[in-house]
């Protein structure tokens, strides 16, 4: 049996999917006065940038963007994994405190990346609350983590990966599943 490719979703549809998860972002927080974008390394980060951009054009005020490295944080790694000179930490110039933080990432999987990145922000301030912002919500929850939003639900097994390919990394836009 070979390697099977589907392009699930084109640029014109991440770009669509951004655009909606802007909108609701700003909807549900009544504007965007406190809200703070925090990209998850590696993906969530340019999603994180688009996002804000997406903000600015609609509301006429981008919010604030930060990075967050969670390698330190996860649970699959010990400390003898991880090298210092690789981990670059988060870059968060603003406060979380009493924020209202929206954590993106490409794709929602079992949910322990979430739970990395809720611990890794909470070291840095309490805010008043977190939200989940995804591209890609393919199930398979491990941790009872559940996404404010989504750009597609993508109903996938376990054996079958999806790829998230973005201009900033990748030099293209597209989803894509693989199936082996």
């Amino acid at each position: 049996m070979g390697r099977y490719v589907s392009e699930i979703i084109d640029a014109d549809g991440i770009r669509r999917a951004l655009t909606r998860i802007a909108y609701e972002i700003v909807e549900r927080n009544k504007g965007t006065g406190d809200v703070v974008l925090v990209g998850i390394k590696r993906r969530g980060v340019p999603l994180a940038h688009r996002l804000a951009g997406f903000i600015e054009k609609n509301e006429g005020l981008r919010p604030p963007v930060g990075l967050l490295d969670i390698t330190p944080y996860r649970d699959d790694r010990t400390e003898k994994d991880i090298n210092p000179a690789e981990y670059r930490g988060g870059v968060l110039d603003q406060e979380v405190a009493e924020k209202v933080v929206v954590l993106v990432d490409d794709v929602l999987f079992t949910g322990r990346s979430v739970r990395a990145a809720m611990e890794a922000l909470i070291k840095r301030g309490r805010p008043r609350m977190i939200q989940l912002a995804v591209l890609i919500d393919r199930g398979h929850r491990e941790l009872p983590i559940r996404p404010d939003f989504v750009g597609k639900n993508v109903p996938s097994s376990r054996t079958e990966k999806i790829a998230v390919c973005l201009l900033e990394i990748d030099s293209r836009d597209e989803v894509l599943i693989i199936k082996e």
